[in-house]
């Protein structure tokens, strides 16, 4: 569910017609509704009602401020992976008690930013990174409160590029050594271990490959327990898809999930914390470009967008399919025609949908791409000094520049030239 909706021929984002965002800042741009954001926080809320937990959002997916700040509005906490994810969660608001660091390449810096601004925990993925952790703690004077991530070698049924959970990825520890890893976890000085962290992947579809994880890491900490550790809180991981073409089966629902987590784990007395992204952030936005060129090829016909993949990687990273829809609805029963639709960007993987069906559309007219929310403009560059563009929050009849878009001469002007050249 989001709300994009046509209302009299014109989509808009929840009470604001597209056009006059358009209008306003140009195109492309982001749109973020804040509707979307808070429902579909609150179905995992729903989904873990009962269950002592903490929804932590995954930063990564969209870390703009006002998201992040909305979100913790909610009562959201933070899962970041770096120190500048960190001071995001921290600038929106968010305390550091509500902050888990994950990520497999945690600086000592970045160890000691979280410790001394307050961390909820560290979800520690490797001994080197351990023992690095209580070395920094110790000098400190602090006590790094710490889960151990397991590879429990789940094949998790997704796209190679965003699986986690097997054994040839880098992410965790093999989960068959984490007795030993604990062991060496609880000797050292600065550590205290809480949990228990596993995460397999992203855009999962189907839940058997959740179920089979969490079952291993409930038979993990009992084995834990009885090697005298008090495992008191599992971090479970993020992960679960979104229906990103709309004609396809949609993935399972928040409160399956939460059936899974209570089979699986409900008896253990613990808290569980769960670190969703895309499915709160992914179908709360738009990528909205204007049309440039319609123009025809030998065979086919391409619609040229002011948006590329600078904007917008995942079609070009992940051959990842995102619906393109035109802002102008149009008429019912109109004839549709295959066109390549491009960027401006003079790579041939410049492309974000082929021979993809679409009503007629000429220069000038606006398209919106769905499902934009997540891994959409965090990702973004500024590849052919092409502007990072500008990102927009909606609540009901109200719209916000969250991010503007910079000026040629900022961007230019953050280089420097030294004498000599």
């Amino acid at each position: 569910m989001d709300h994009f909706l046509y209302r009299d021929g014109i989509l808009h984002a929840e009470d604001v017609p597209l056009p006059q965002i358009a209008a306003e800042v140009g195109t492309p741009f982001y749109v973020y509704s804040c509707a979307t954001l808070t429902r579909h926080y609150q179905l995992f809320e729903e989904a873990l009602s009962g269950l002592d937990h903490l929804v932590c959002f995954a930063v990564k997916s969209n870390s703009n401020q006002a998201v992040l700040a909305h979100l913790a509005g909610l009562g959201a906490g933070m899962d970041v992976v770096s120190g500048g994810e960190y001071l995001r969660a921290k600038a929106a608001g968010v305390p550091g008690e509500r902050i888990v660091f994950s990520g497999v390449g945690k600086t000592a810096d970045e160890m000691r930013l979280a410790l001394e601004g307050g961390i909820r925990q560290f979800n520690v993925e490797s001994e080197p990174e351990l023992e690095t952790l209580s070395a920094v703690a110790t000098s400190l004077g602090r006590v790094a409160p710490i889960t151990i991530r397991v590879n429990p070698d789940v094949d998790a049924r997704t796209h190679e590029k965003i699986a986690t959970g097997k054994s040839e990825n880098k992410f965790g520890i093999p989960i068959a050594h984490a007795r030993e890893v604990y062991a060496r976890a609880a000797a050292l000085p600065g550590i205290e271990v809480i949990g228990i962290d596993v995460h397999i992947g992203s855009q999962l579809t189907e839940l058997e490959p959740f179920e089979i994880a969490y079952t291993k890491v409930a038979e993990l900490t009992r084995a834990l327990r009885a090697d005298g550790h008090d495992i008191r809180r599992l971090d479970l991981g993020g992960g679960l898809g979104i229906p990103y073409e709309r004609s396809n089966t949609a993935p399972p629902l928040p409160l399956d999930y939460g059936d899974v987590i209570r089979r699986t784990v409900g008896d253990l007395d613990v808290e569980v914390e769960i670190e969703p992204g895309r499915l709160i952030s992914g179908n709360a936005g738009l990528l909205v470009a204007g049309v440039i060129y319609v123009k025809k090829g030998d065979g086919r016909d391409f619609l040229i967008l002011d948006a590329a993949m600078n904007d917008l990687v995942r079609p070009a990273m992940y051959g990842a399919w995102h619906d393109i829809v035109p802002v102008i609805e149009p008429l019912p029963g109109v004839e549709q025609a295959p066109y390549d639709i491009v960027g401006p960007v003079c790579e041939t993987g410049d492309t974000f949908a082929k021979q993809r069906p679409m009503p007629p559309v000429a220069a000038g007219d606006l398209v919106a791409f769905r499902s934009a929310g997540a891994y959409g403009a965090v990702m973004a560059s500024e590849y052919n000094t092409r502007p990072l563009i500008p990102e927009i929050l909606v609540k009901e009849d109200q719209f916000a520049v969250i991010r503007a878009r910079p000026s040629f001469d900022e961007i230019i002007n953050r280089d420097s030239v030294p004498p000599w050249v």
